[in-house]
């Protein structure tokens, strides 16, 4: 990655959320940086999933997700979906949750949210794939602070993204 690419994004400071979906009783959850609204009319919303995670391997195959928003007080939230590979704990014990569409395990800490059903999924050969959901709801709670990378310094992810299974796929350079 140049250089110039790596100031220009690394000063943006985006908001994180979190991102679930479930498959066949499968729940999944990863904190995301790549994330935004891609359409007025109709109502659309991208996330873009790291190749790594467990949540990739079962958003692959789900229908519904939901992007929650984290406020500036979700930092132990952030930790443990930023933090934990779903490979190895359960990211969802012991939270107070309800299941949404499909099954979606929506975080009950966090209302400010999308609930999206997929509508396409884009894999162009990079770390992340990208998927793109039409909105069936939203709820929030009005103003608040967004969680944002610059006080996720500290968080180390589950995963390299590395770690993603090889080979690649074709790459679009």
């Amino acid at each position: 990655m140049s250089e110039a690419f790596a100031d220009l994004v690394g000063s943006l400071d985006p908001a994180l959320v979190i991102v679930t979906t479930a498959l066949d009783g499968e729940r999944a959850g990863c904190l995301v940086g790549f994330h935004a609204q891609s359409s007025i009319d109709p109502a659309r919303y991208c996330v873009w999933l790291s190749k790594a995670n467990h949540t990739y391997r079962v958003a692959q195959r789900s229908t519904h997700f939901a992007v929650h928003l984290l406020s500036a007080a979700d930092t132990e939230l952030a930790k443990r979906f930023g933090t934990l590979s779903g490979d190895e704990v359960d990211k969802f014990a012991g939270l107070d949750f309800t299941e949404g569409d499909a099954g979606v395990p929506l975080l009950d800490d966090c209302p400010r949210r999308l609930v999206l059903r997929r509508v396409a999924l884009l894999d162009e050969g990079s770390d992340h794939v990208c998927i793109s959901g039409a909105v069936v709801a939203a709820h929030g709670d009005g103003d608040f602070q967004p969680f944002r990378l610059s006080q996720a310094g500290d968080l180390r992810a589950g995963h390299a993204s590395e770690e993603r299974p090889m080979p690649p796929t074709e790459r679009a350079d």
